[in-house]
């Protein structure tokens, strides 16, 4: 193994983690595995359509933890939505707030870069992936003392669908809170998120 190896083994390991934080909505598949409800997001509550997620028994990496994740769902919300609190400590506190903390054309790129199962796909199909299906830009705001991030995937064909997601994050002395919101307007990821990040 070069000497290089490892230090791009732990980039590699980063960025997964990055996306895997940044594509909650697929940690649903993940967390019905779990026997452990959580207790919803009490600015996202029941009477508004949303349902918890379970939370307990899944794990993606070490020093992530998941506090609550919400779900509304079309058939009760007339803007479907998912929401998560999430936490991280140690050197993945670090690593997650220095990726959150790029600039915006790298997070961008970090955003609508393929999938590990889309990339063996096209390796196992022995056909290139072609050009991006998407556009995804990425906007810093803030709320309080937390810092946000806007991101917008915007599909190139003529439908030009859009989906919306919002995060706000900040350290709490050793630990790094994060909320993530994901929804079809800009607008409603960010309030979904405002209203996640107040729960903590």
């Amino acid at each position: 193994m070069g000497a290089d190896a490892a230090p791009r083994d732990k980039r590699e390991r980063s960025r997964s983690r990055f996306h895997v934080a940044l594509a909650l909505a697929g940690l649903m598949l993940l967390a019905g595995c779990s026997n452990h409800w959580g207790f919803g997001i009490a600015e996202l509550p029941a009477e508004r359509g949303w349902m918890p997620l379970p939370i307990g028994s899944w794990v993606l990496n070490e020093g992530l933890s998941a506090d609550a994740m919400s779900f509304c769902p079309r058939e009760r919300c007339a803007q479907p939505g998912f929401a998560a609190l999430l936490g991280f400590d140690g050197n993945e506190a670090v690593a997650m707030e220095r990726a959150l903390s790029a600039d915006t054309a790298s997070l961008a790129n970090a955003f609508s870069k393929p999938s590990e199962d889309a990339l063996a796909r096209a390796r196992k199909a022995k056909k290139p992936l072609g050009p991006p299906k998407s556009t995804t830009t990425v906007t810093r705001f803030s709320d309080g003392d937390a810092k946000g991030l806007a991101v917008e995937i915007r599909a190139r064909d003529a439908s030009a669908k859009s989906a919306f997601a919002a995060i706000l994050f900040a350290r709490e002395g050793s630990h790094l809170a994060l909320a993530f919101a994901a929804a079809g307007t800009a607008e409603a990821a960010r309030r979904d998120a405002a209203a996640t990040w107040r729960s903590r």
